[in-house]
């Protein structure tokens, strides 16, 4: 399997996307939450994110990481899928909360690969400006949608994030083409 840094970096400029995208929509969607369910989700998270690191040797192939990239990709995508059925309720909360606690047990790992395989500073340099472009451009485009839906009288929390989640979902289809275009079986 080889990595191919272009269609990677396009990968990663889309991922920060959705991440700026998505950002500020949690706190809507968390708000049924009691403040002991972000305790036992950050002891979830500080004891995935040492479990993960215990098995790095085994993880430093460049097959696992993608795995483990598609995984954590699958797990968004499904997260959305979820919201967008169940939308209402408080064990959909508790799913995506434990959907985001996942992808961060993930996250580090894979920042650490993304760094092991990237190798060069010039490299590493494109990703993370690619990563914070996206980032930028996808809080950009939350704010703007939300300005918007309130332009047009829908000033509902709720309502702003659900149709937030309707451009997500496709969105997180491209990521996860990208991300297949960015890795090519020799």
């Amino acid at each position: 399997m080889k990595l191919l840094f272009r269609p990677y970096i396009r990968y990663k400029f889309l991922n920060s996307l959705f991440t700026g995208m998505v950002g500020g929509s949690v706190f809507t969607i968390y708000g049924s939450l009691s403040p002991s369910t972000f305790s036992a989700g950050g002891i979830f998270l500080a004891l995935g994110l040492m479990g993960m690191a215990y098995v790095y040797h085994y993880l430093m192939r460049l097959k696992r990481f993608f795995i483990l990239s598609l995984a954590a990709e699958i797990i968004m995508l499904g997260m959305i899928g979820y919201f967008l059925v169940f939308p209402k309720y408080q064990i959909t909360a508790l799913i995506v909360y434990g959907a985001y606690q996942l992808s961060f047990v993930f996250g580090g790992y894979l920042v650490r690969a993304e760094t092991h395989f990237a190798r060069k500073a010039r490299i590493m340099g494109w990703i993370d400006i690619a990563k914070q472009q996206g980032y930028l451009a996808g809080l950009l485009l939350s704010y703007g949608f939300y300005k918007l839906l309130e332009h047009y009288g829908l000033s509902d929390a709720k309502v702003q994030v659900y149709g937030l989640h309707i451009l997500l979902f496709p969105l997180e289809i491209a990521i996860i083409m990208l991300l297949f275009g960015a890795f090519r079986v020799k």
